[in-house]
């Protein structure tokens, strides 16, 4: 649990702050409803007014200091978890953007949950669990203090009552509950990964028919969580009802042994009153022991993540130099599985050269993008980026150094400004308008209702493919990284726009070298060199006018794509 006290320590005192506040009311409600009992009971046997004027001034202390001290409990115990889980989210997502390479992916739904759910329930732990605990024990002492002024049995009557109510009722729940917790949490999980399949793979599933299918396992999959949700009510329902029980039969009985010991009837209404509260404020510990079973899996998922050994560092990190940088490929073999992505691969990019990286589909031009990012393990071989290897930089320097657009690039439920804004945060609007204006996205931005403040649903809802890819170029252009690198950069445009906006990548790249993977041929004529990639293997490498004129895989391509156009203009 250490990383996530990493990220609720520096809040501590806020935390510390909240308890005694919340402390303090539960006090403030004992001493309200002890000195209101007391002043009812006496104001019965019609004293003189002087001497009902202490506790009429204490009802009305406690009753404006109950109110204030819980809205400052509240004020500051949110402030410190919203605060604690704002740090523990952005660890989390650096935790797994930071991921050992080789070890097992995390699947988006997964991320998620560990994102959201699991995050969330640190507060729960937090704002529901611990301070009430904190409040409940002290009020409850208290309570035990003030019957033991009026009659020393009834108070021990009453610490029996908070140990069934605080203790024994809390066990039980955190028992019984705890199955459905787990059912719950894994539940949540399992119905989050169906979910996103459904919705981020409607398109391919809907051209294989298996639509039905998998919305058929997302459906059981939210019948399961239904059921286990079901399950936890049933038991918060029994759990209530048996706190209500133990709480009637303790006012009963401390109300019973101060009668016996002879106390008079303002003594035995302050008892049974006083009794009242200070087990009403113990009763929240059932829920909260039910709430920590659900909870603690999820806070040690979210350990479990913080605690995982990250990608390995060089003993010795280096910073990565500035400006266009060389990019080298020496003997590079990726594998996924039993299939090899890149077998041997040696390609050297002279720094600031626009190289454009082709062929048919899985030959393995992402993975190779991929390598130069140091985004995928290395079966053997290296990977040289400005005369060092990767292993030899900090994987943070890396990623500053080789940006730029990936297949998986996302757009956020977010304006279009901050979607493009990602890439550098302090960017001008000069330098905003001058990346959309390369990747033909300024017109799509004009064209928007609000202009860049229109706001795009997650993952590009309200926009065309092509305007999303724009968008995203528009993103990779503003980064102007040493080296950029872009997987086909003018996917879901038509051939026109598309041979244009390449053309525009290839002749003004930006101040870096560039890698463009894209299987449009038509516009590499701008490229200082192609690469042609087969099976994993580089072979053929040249000018586009030489391959073109040659027989091989590349003119092999280009007239493909020549047949292709010459079809869609018939």
């Amino acid at each position: 649990m250490r990383g996530v006290w990493g990220a609720v320590r520096p809040h501590a005192v806020r935390l510390v702050a909240a308890g005694a506040a919340g402390a303090a009311a539960e006090l403030c409600g004992l001493g309200l409803i002890a000195a209101a009992a007391w002043l009812i009971a006496r104001a019965s046997q019609r004293p003189e007014l002087a001497a009902l004027s202490l506790a009429i001034a204490a009802v009305r202390g406690f009753a404006l200091a109950k109110g204030s001290l819980r809205y400052v409990e509240r004020l500051a115990g949110h402030d410190a978890a919203l605060r604690a889980l704002a740090e523990l989210r952005g660890r989390v997502f650096d935790a797994l953007a930071a991921a050992r390479p080789g070890a097992r992916r995390v699947r988006d739904g997964e991320a998620l949950t560990r994102m959201v759910s699991d995050v969330d329930a640190v507060q729960d732990l937090l704002l529901r669990c611990v301070l009430p605990a904190a409040a409940s024990v002290v009020c409850g002492a208290a309570g035990v203090a003030v019957c033991a002024l009026v009659d020393v049995p009834a108070a021990v009557v009453l610490a029996v009552g908070l140990l069934v109510a605080g203790v024994v009722v809390p066990v039980a729940a955190a028992v019984a509950g705890g199955r459905a917790a787990a059912r719950m949490a894994a539940g949540r999980e399992v119905l989050a990964v169906r979910a996103l399949d459904v919705l981020e793979g409607a398109r391919d599933l809907a051209v294989f028919g298996a639509s039905g299918r998998f919305a058929e396992r997302a459906e059981d999959a939210a019948r399961r969580l239904e059921r286990a949700e079901r399950s936890a009510v049933r038991v918060s329902a029994a759990v209530a009802a048996a706190g209500f029980a133990v709480q009637g039969v303790a006012v009963a009985a401390v109300a019973w042994a101060g009668l016996r010991a002879g106390v008079d009837e303002v003594g035995a209404a302050v008892l049974a009153l006083t009794a009242l509260v200070a087990v009403e404020s113990v009763l929240p510990l059932a829920g909260a022991a039910q709430r920590l079973r659900e909870v603690l899996p999820a806070v040690r998922r979210v350990g479990a993540v913080l605690a995982a050994p990250p990608a390995p560092r060089a003993a010795r990190a280096g910073v990565v130099p500035r400006g266009p940088l060389e990019v080298e490929l020496l003997g590079v073999r990726v594998a996924y599985g039993e299939g090899v992505a890149l077998d041997g691969v040696d390609l050297r990019v002279e720094r600031g050269r626009r190289v454009a990286v082709v062929g048919a589909s899985g030959a393995g031009k992402s993975t190779l993008l991929a390598a130069v990012a140091g985004e995928v393990p290395l079966v053997s071989g290296a990977v040289v980026l400005g005369g060092r290897e990767l292993g030899r930089y900090a994987p943070d320097e890396v990623r500053g150094a080789v940006r730029g657009l990936a297949q998986d690039a996302h757009v956020f439920g977010a304006t279009v400004r901050a979607n493009v804004l990602l890439a550098r945060p302090d960017a001008g609007e000069a330098e905003l308008w001058a990346a959309a204006e390369r990747a033909r996205f300024a017109e799509v931005v004009r064209a928007l209702p609000d202009g860049w403040d229109t706001v795009v649903g997650a993952g590009g809802r309200g926009l065309s493919g092509g305007q999303r890819q724009r968008l995203l170029l528009a993103r990779a252009l503003l980064a102007d990284p040493p080296v950029l690198v872009l997987d086909e950069p003018a996917e879901g445009l038509d051939p026109a726009m598309a041979d244009a906006v390449v053309r525009d990548l290839l002749e003004a790249p930006g101040g870096g070298t560039l890698l463009l993977v894209t299987h449009r041929l038509a516009a590499l004529g701008a490229a200082d060199e192609v690469v042609v990639l087969d099976r994993g293997r580089v072979v053929q490498r040249g000018r586009h006018e030489e391959l073109a004129a040659v027989p091989g895989a590349y003119r092999d391509l280009w007239e493909a794509e020549l047949l292709a156009d010459r079809a869609v203009a018939c």
